[in-house]
């Protein structure tokens, strides 16, 4: 059976780094970091994503408020805001919960955002920043991914990564992160319209699924003794649980762990590492 890579057990660890380093922040004199989190209508899985950020945040000294608004903000009214946070000398990190009602462009709010202020990592400058190996923010999940296999000992030079799903949350940031020097993998993207997609999944030593499809990831497209990192967070119908569902990743776990050498579990793995990144770069912005 596979050994279990434990995202609570690591995030803490990069939660305890965090919380000593405002600390001695705070020791020196200078102010806590401060996050400004914009949350926008009534999504559930949002508003609960904001809390755990709101949680964590506290937790390791560093300050941030929530910023409520209706669905019916207007998209004008959206970009006030953030500019009026961009402006704030006392803000350093700012965060616009996603997804957005559909009369506000998205694209239009993630490039208001001050790149300086970007803990998202989600402003071209940034991303172009990533791409071209330029220091700055750390896209939360991808980079979440990266301290997994670091702290785990798990070794990536020259090992083949295959990534299934493309998305510009977490497929493409995360080839360029694993592509970088010092990490040193070969990245294969694969995607709902790859061919022999299980025959190129049977290469990876390191294999990410994060297409957003329970269970998408079998047992035959798991190589023995492949790393194997599970981005997916689905419900699916459960009337054995008292809220009648239950959560799975991408990957069916059960059988992968048959031939993984390492996985990690959902929930429980990818997810409080997202977070603990988030806190590393609202305290590299304070910085």
């Amino acid at each position: 059976m596979a050994h279990l890579i434990d995202g609570k057990m690591l995030s803490a660890q990069i939660r305890d780094e965090v919380k000593a380093a405002v600390a001695l922040r705070s020791a020196s004199g200078k102010r806590a970091p401060y996050l400004a989190v914009v949350l926008i209508g009534e999504d559930p899985a949002s508003a609960s994503y904001v809390k755990g950020k709101a949680k964590a945040s506290t937790e390791v000294g560093i300050d941030s408020d929530t910023m409520t608004y209706d669905a019916s903000i207007s998209e004008a009214e959206v970009l006030d805001i953030i500019e009026r946070l961009n402006q704030d000398e006392s803000v350093d990190g700012i965060l616009v919960q996603l997804p957005l009602p559909a009369h506000i462009d998205e694209q239009k709010v993630i490039h208001a955002i001050s790149p300086a202020k970007d803990v998202d990592c989600f402003h071209p400058e940034s991303v172009g920043n990533l791409v071209i190996g330029l220091d700055g923010f750390q896209p939360a999940t991808p980079a979440g991914i990266v301290e997994m296999l670091k702290r785990t000992g798990i070794e990536t030079s020259g090992k083949h990564c295959v990534i299934i799903g493309r998305s510009n949350i977490v497929g493409k940031p995360l080839a360029n992160l694993m592509l970088k020097k010092g990490i040193d993998a070969t990245v294969t993207v694969c995607h709902s319209r790859t061919s022999n997609l299980a025959e190129i999944a049977r290469q990876a030593d390191i294999l990410v699924a994060a297409i957003g499809r329970p269970n998408f990831v079998t047992k035959d497209m798991v190589k023995p003794g492949a790393v194997v990192i599970d981005v997916g967070i689905n419900r699916v119908d459960d009337e054995s649980r008292e809220r009648g569902y239950r959560l799975v990743g991408d990957v069916d776990f059960e059988a992968a762990s048959t031939l993984a050498s390492h996985i990690t579990p959902v929930p429980g793995g990818v997810g409080p590492m997202t977070i603990a990144v988030l806190l590393q770069n609202t305290l590299k912005a304070a910085k």
